[in-house]
């Protein structure tokens, strides 16, 4: 990936309750903020693994969002063909050869304080996958979004597999929804709309 990934100051990032209308409304704002003005392909790369209830919220979006067939937003990682620690950099190599200027939304699950449970952080930054279990890996994403599943800060492993997936399915499902949103904002993969659309409702991000 981009070095300048590596040098980089604390970046600027923004969380909601997936539960919470307002916030999430909130969040689509300034997710939305972030998308380039210029010409780009734009990818949605959902980490994770159906193995683990706690990280298969990157596949479940992507296996949600897949099924709702968006028309800008080129999805990687899905629970039939997940995006994994084993097969992260050839994904990453495939989107940088495969499509033009990509712009990245890196989608993964993480584990936070307990008042964070709920939370997607989004950040304008890339992701750094496996970083709550201490796996060094390759980054992606030009953005991330990230959702707390779970609390961190001991035997992180066995948190996750031990996380209830009903929780992680209706956080998987309300993203989902967050992103198709965003796709309705894009124009032809040319530009992103500067403005929010007055057509939108709030209530489109109720569970």
């Amino acid at each position: 990936m981009n070095p300048k990934y590596l040098f980089q100051r604390k970046s600027e990032s923004t969380r909601a309750h997936f539960e919470n209308i307002n916030d999430c409304y909130l969040l689509f704002q300034k997710i939305i903020s972030w998308f380039p003005k210029t010409p780009r392909e734009y990818i949605v790369a959902c980490i994770g693994t159906d193995r683990s209830t706690g990280d298969a919220l990157g596949p479940l979006v992507g296996t949600y969002l897949s099924e709702k067939k968006p028309k800008h937003l080129t999805i990687y990682g899905t629970l039939q063909e997940p995006v994994h620690a084993t097969n992260l950099t050839e994904y990453i190599d495939h989107i940088q050869n495969n499509h033009q200027n990509p712009f990245i939304i890196a989608i993964d699950a993480c584990l936070g304080k307990p008042n964070s449970i709920g939370n997607l952080i989004a950040s304008k930054e890339a992701l750094k996958p496996g970083a709550a279990l201490n796996k060094s890996l390759p980054l992606i994403g030009d953005i991330h979004i990230a959702g707390v599943v779970n609390v961190s800060g001991f035997m992180e492993y066995a948190v996750l597999q031990n996380t209830r997936l009903s929780f992680v399915n209706e956080m998987a499902k309300e993203l989902s929804n967050l992103l198709m949103i965003i796709d309705a904002q894009l124009v032809s993969t040319q530009h992103i709309q500067a403005t929010i659309h007055p057509s939108i409702d709030k209530t489109k991000f109720s569970s």
